[in-house]
């Protein structure tokens, strides 16, 4: 079976392979309502970049599709489960097109649905057998909680003084690896295949691009694109390459007046607050700075990663990986 980044079939196998990962119904209603708050991600779609990049990482290294498909599946259940934990801490509203599972249960059953849909990921990874993919996953998970506790530490500690290598070191390892480096490693894991050294750089400098991007859409794209509200990052404090640039370039009163603003809880914040940052943002220059710096990694990176499988057998799902890898990390809108 050929991957093809776009198929819906690669989806649908990836979504019944989770569906049959999970428990379906109890008798216990509490418990089968855990069952399925446990699949309400999944079943809500998403694009599923990163189990597709696993797919086409495995047949580039001569592996086959039904070789990837538990290790595609689970880090979709890692996905799911972590943005469960993700949604919660930021106190967000939406996740794809929907509200938020604690907004719909309320936090402790949202927080420990997740808990157990961390638990069974684990399960299919154990049941797939593959050498160095638990490892891969555990390299995976630490730089990711790494990465979220420097975020969540930063609004904690009400801290605006953050520095560019600031952002690019949380973005690296709270983005970067899950995004781009393991999907890469796991795919050559799955064909029984060593990574290529090469795989973590260039997954490090596509993740800051795809994560940039991502923030950018945030503050400048559209909401039927973008699929999240525009400016929810503002709303929540999240701090940005955009943020971070624009502070650098704001005069004192206006910058502690702009902090005072984003240190307020959501639900203090105004719309006409939020939209006056935006056009601070916009006016600054800090958009098109923040697109330099994402254009600057997305090179780097690309020349690394085509580099990185320029020998691989499965040329065709190498240029799969190039292409997305491109869109994702050079995407503006």
């Amino acid at each position: 079976m050929t991957v093809v980044m776009s198929v819906p079939s690669v989806a649908d196998a990836i979504q019944r392979f989770v569906d049959d990962a999970l428990p379906r119904s109890h008798p216990i209603p509490e418990i089968d309502g855990l069952y399925r708050m446990m699949r309400d991600y999944a079943q809500r779609g998403g694009k599923m970049i990163r189990s597709k990049l696993l797919i086409a990482s495995c047949i580039a290294h001569g592996g086959t599709f039904e070789a990837a498909l538990p290790l595609a599946a689970a880090l979709e259940m890692f996905q799911d489960w972590v943005l469960i934990h993700d949604d919660i801490e930021d106190e967000s509203e939406e996740r794809r097109g929907s509200p938020a599972l604690h907004r719909l249960h309320g936090v402790p059953l949202a927080l420990n649905a997740g808990d157990a849909l961390h638990v069974y990921m684990w399960q299919v990874i154990h049941k797939a057998r593959v050498d160095g993919a638990f490892e891969e996953f555990l390299e995976m998970i630490h730089r990711t909680a790494e990465g979220q506790q420097i975020d969540l530490g930063w609004i904690a500690a009400n801290r605006w003084d953050i520095s560019e290598q600031d952002y690019l070191e949380l973005v690296q390892r709270k983005t970067a690896f899950y995004t781009v480096v393991s999907p890469l490693r796991l795919g050559a894991l799955a064909a029984s295949r060593d990574p290529d050294p090469r795989f973590t750089q260039a997954g490090l400098d596509l993740g800051v691009a795809f994560q940039i991007r991502d923030d950018w859409l945030n503050l400048a794209g559209s909401r039927a694109v973008y699929g999240k509200e525009i400016g929810g990052d503002l709303l929540e404090g999240k701090r940005t390459l955009m943020l971070v640039h624009l502070l650098h370039h704001l005069p004192d009163a206006q910058r502690l007046e702009v902090t005072r603003i984003l240190s307020q809880p959501r639900s203090d914040k105004t719309p006409a607050q939020i939209q006056s940052i935006l056009e601070l943002i916009r006016t600054t220059g800090s958009l098109e700075y923040a697109q330099g710096v994402a254009d600057l990694h997305a090179q780097r990176g690309l020349e690394l990663l085509n580099a990185a499988l320029s020998a691989l057998p499965g040329r065709d799902a190498a240029q799969q990986i190039i292409e997305v890898s491109t869109a994702l990390a050079t995407r503006s809108a």
